[in-house]
């Protein structure tokens, strides 16, 4: 792979991921974004692209609004420009848990919003840890999900695998389960506990956490989760592995969105420490006490390798 047959550009949405991606890649990365006096969207690729394939990397995470528009931006322009191959890398995307329709007269935005990409001109889509995988049928061009596990494995079995009480992996819901259970086989966990809460039919709000599947009395316990929105969910399951006789609790999680009061809740809770990865930039205000970021840019770079290169991704980076 030459660095002149492929091109690197991003948007404003998470610039320090992209330019760690190129420097892995050995790459520049393209800015493209900017701003008009009245606040639109302005989107120039300051070098040619004509020819060559384009990899577009812009998480839809919050604004998330701007930052889709941006990508749907960036996208056209590529296409426009006459690139002969378009991948959008979305490590974080937007509208991902609105994938079914869970009460009559409310869309399914995620399709919508896949096929808004799709028929701007991208030729593959690139994610990490998708809410749900399969979404990648949405849409008839290929679609990588990876996994963020590449990245944080290695971090966390600093961290585990000393561990001589027995580590338990848990998933704070039911949908979790194969992400523990990957977990668990990826670290030697001792075993899986799934947390089982209900969501009240009238209300349509979730209820506490109600009872814990398995047993984790007296040991070291990982939560693992896609995300962390307003930390609600995690904090509750924290709260009942705590009530069950957990020694410790930790999380890894994808994609970091603290929307107000995960930080709060996650300072006052019971939480060791949050690993969580930079899908979704993080400000240094952030940083603090329990949140340790692990990037996925060697993810992201390995993976763009491959696709320019042809080799498989699975073979290389599904652990």
């Amino acid at each position: 792979m030459t660095n002149d047959d492929f091109v690197l550009i991003t948007g404003t949405a998470n610039l320090m991921l992209a330019k760690a991606v190129g420097k892995n890649l050995k790459k520049e990365v393209l800015e493209t974004a900017k701003r008009f006096a009245d606040g639109e969207i302005r989107i120039k690729i300051p070098k040619t692209v004509r020819g060559k394939r384009v990899f577009i990397l812009q998480p839809t995470c919050p604004p998330v609004n701007n930052n889709l528009m941006e990508l749907l931006f960036m996208i056209d322009a590529a296409r426009r420009a006459s690139a002969t191959e378009i991948t959008a890398v979305i490590p974080y995307f937007g509208y991902s848990r609105q994938d079914r329709k869970e009460q009559p007269r409310v869309p399914i935005s995620v399709a919508l919003v896949a096929d808004l990409i799709e028929h701007s001109g991208a030729s593959r889509v690139v994610t990490v840890d998708i809410h749900s995988e399969q979404q990648q049928g949405f849409i008839k061009i290929p679609w990588d999900n990876l996994y963020a596990s590449y990245s944080l494995v290695p971090v966390l079995k600093r961290t585990f695998t000393p561990i001589k009480s027995g580590l338990v992996i848990a998933s704070p819901d039911k949908n979790g389960v194969p992400r523990a259970t990957a977990y668990a086989r990826l670290l030697n966990a001792e075993s899986v506990a799934i947390v089982y809460k209900e969501r009240d039919i009238k209300t349509e709000n979730v209820s506490q956490a109600l009872e814990l599947i398995g047993d984790v009395k007296g040991k070291e316990v990982l939560l693992v989760d896609d995300m962390i929105d307003t930390a609600g969910t995690l904090v509750g399951a924290v709260e009942l592995l705590q009530k069950k006789g957990a020694k410790s609790i930790s999380a890894a999680v994808t994609h970091g969105l603290f929307s107000p009061p995960a930080l709060q809740r996650i300072n006052d809770s019971l939480l060791k420490e949050v690993y969580v990865t930079d899908t979704i930039n993080i400000d240094g205000q952030k940083l603090a006490g329990k949140i340790k970021v692990v990037s996925v840019a060697k993810l992201l770079a390995e993976a763009i390798k491959c696709i320019y290169t042809g080799e498989s991704i699975s073979k290389k980076l599904f652990p």
